[in-house]
């Protein structure tokens, strides 16, 4: 199971670490590059994000000071390539930029994988309980119609082959229900086996990671 949980994790994962940033002229003219460096180190951003800035600072004549960003998001860095932080941000889903200093990198990358295995089997947990809500849904729906077409039925002044047409209907309805019934128990049986995973995963992780 847990190959598979990898799997679906990382087919599933987005990089959200590419977003346009904007700085204020208060930002570009106070022109902190080291401590800007540093919280987005903490944030696992790429030095891209300079380039970012630069963009966004040129209307103001600023030109950021590129190696003290760097040395700033270089100490960042060291606060966001650890294992506590890599199984965080794969158990949320995030993505990973690849970040990470070399001697880091491994323990960080084998806690993200774990992070990956709770994010996924939460996931599937939480598709089987909306797969369970849009059938409920569905089975609703198709009770309102038997009963509107049941009424339909008894009005008067049809004739024989209307009303044939109708239960014919009733019929094809009460068929559609039944399989929407199948399958809303099949998807109550997913949500049995999704749980259970859930359960498994958080107790295999629970003292390495602690609580979440």
């Amino acid at each position: 199971m847990r190959l598979l949980i990898i799997a679906a994790a990382a087919g599933g994962a987005a990089l959200a670490l590419g977003s346009c940033a904007t700085m204020s002229a208060e930002q570009c003219l106070a022109g902190d590059w080291s401590g800007q460096g540093y919280v987005d180190g903490q944030s696992g951003l790429t030095m891209s994000r300079l380039d970012d800035y630069a963009e966004a600072c040129a209307e103001h004549g600023v030109t950021p000071d590129a190696a003290a960003y760097a040395a700033g998001r270089r100490q960042g860095l060291v606060y966001y390539c650890t294992p506590a932080k890599g199984f965080e941000v794969g158990r949320t889903g995030s993505g990973y930029a690849g970040v990470c200093p070399s001697e880091l990198e491994a323990d960080f990358m084998y806690a993200y994988r774990d992070g990956q295995v709770v994010h996924a089997a939460e996931q599937a947990l939480a598709n089987a309980r909306s797969r369970v809500d849009s059938l409920g849904s569905r089975l609703e729906e198709l009770d309102d119609k038997i009963t509107a077409k049941q009424a339909e039925a008894r009005a008067e002044g049809l004739t024989d082959e209307q009303r044939e047409q109708i239960r014919n209907r009733i019929q094809e309805i009460r068929r559609e229900r039944a399989d929407t019934e199948r399958d809303w128990r099949r998807a109550q049986d997913e949500i049995d086996d999704a749980e259970r995973d859930v359960r498994d995963v958080r107790w295999r992780f629970r003292d390495q990671y602690g609580n979440w």
